[in-house]
């Protein structure tokens, strides 16, 4: 009885000792909440990484410089959807501004400048536009729109030879993307420049409200907020060559001669042109040899068009949205904003591009 009883309690012993030990188990591998906290933050240089090519400005008028292992948790940071890493860039309304614009970005722009008759030069993104401003001007062309790529001139008047729009009105589901060229103007004085605006998803830039609250036809082929689209520009030779890319929808292709200007009379303005910038006095007429002698770089992000200046100033640029003064927390908070996530992004720079150092001096 009594090597019986002994048994029977070593029996309970040993029970008890294994329960204690996959308790204890279980108790460290469950520690997901440490893990977390201890796991490495996902930068925006680890998802596009290629920013020792650019300094980032951001929605505050600030320079960062190179944003390498940087966030900023109003500006610029990544999320992930669940499938894939997204880098966030995200502009207000209303709020400092960088150099003369009067726009708000949070935008890369690229430290080496090229010029475009020597240029073997190439941007490619994949990006999806997430906010859009929700106020502004129907009647005014800017609004609702933001920027998500571009190139500038680095010299001279500073004109932009491309800039790629997103925009979408109020209630519609699907927005346009088109792009437009800015005439290098011809003479000292840059107030005649104006802009010319292709359709490649939707509507151009040209298509507006017939009144402050009244929004054109929603465009049959447009592109969605959240939808994802690709851009590649590649500058060879002079000349502009431009591919967008969308599963849903054709893919288009356009090209630009960017050193021999086909605006060099007041003959040669288009038609569009005539009818938004003429009107308010921006009637210039290009240099014959275009941007030829200027050197370009390349910009991305997002480039918020929408502002809230009075559209009696300009009718084409001035969105009169509300701002709330400046303060950032409440545009986000009613949607007054542009945001835009980038999933892949690359550069790839020619042997001639040159330091572009001189373009951040003169706009801190």
């Amino acid at each position: 009885m009594l090597k019986i009883k002994k048994k029977s309690r070593l029996k309970t012993i040993l029970f008890i000792t294994s329960i204690f030990i996959l308790v204890s188990s279980c108790t460290k591998t469950s520690k997901k909440p440490d893990e977390k906290q201890n796991s490495k933050p996902v930068y925006a240089s680890d998802v596009t990484p290629f920013f020792n090519d650019w300094k980032l400005i951001l929605g505050d008028g600030s320079n960062v410089g190179f944003a390498n292992n940087f966030e900023h948790k109003d500006f610029f940071y990544t999320v992930n959807d669940g499938e894939n890493n997204w880098v966030v860039y995200k502009a207000p309304n209303g709020g400092n501004t960088h150099g003369t614009s009067n726009n708000t970005r949070t935008e890369l722009a690229q430290v080496k400048k090229w010029y475009p008759a020597t240029a073997d030069d190439q941007l490619t993104a994949t990006l999806k536009v997430m906010n859009v401003s929700s106020t502004g001007d129907a009647r005014v062309a800017a609004s609702y729109a933001v920027v998500v790529g571009q190139i500038h001139s680095a010299d001279g008047h500073e004109n932009e030879p491309l800039k790629i729009f997103y925009k979408k009105f109020p209630g519609h589901k699907k927005g346009s993307v088109f792009w437009h060229y800015e005439i290098n103007t011809a003479g000292d004085d840059n107030s005649g420049r104006w802009d010319f605006s292709t359709a490649v998803w939707g509507n151009d830039f040209s298509v507006v409200g017939e009144t402050e609250n009244t929004y054109p036809e929603e465009p049959k082929n447009g592109i969605a907020l959240g939808e994802e689209f690709s851009y590649e520009i590649v500058v060879k030779n002079g000349v502009m060559i431009l591919k967008f890319t969308s599963k849903k929808h054709e893919t288009k292709l356009f090209s630009k001669n960017l050193i021999e200007s086909e605006y060099t009379t007041k003959a040669d303005i288009p038609l569009q042109t005539q009818a938004l910038f003429v009107p308010i006095g921006q009637d210039g007429v290009e240099k014959e040899n275009g941007y030829a002698n200027e050197g370009c770089f390349f910009k991305l992000g997002s480039y918020n068009q929408t502002n809230g200046k009075s559209p009696e100033v300009n009718k084409n640029w001035c969105s009169g949205a509300e701002t709330h003064n400046g303060d950032i927390q409440k545009q986000y908070a009613d949607g007054n904003y542009a945001e835009v996530w980038f999933k892949t992004a690359s550069i790839v720079v020619s042997k001639n591009a040159v330091s572009n150092e001189g373009y951040f001096t003169k706009n801190d």
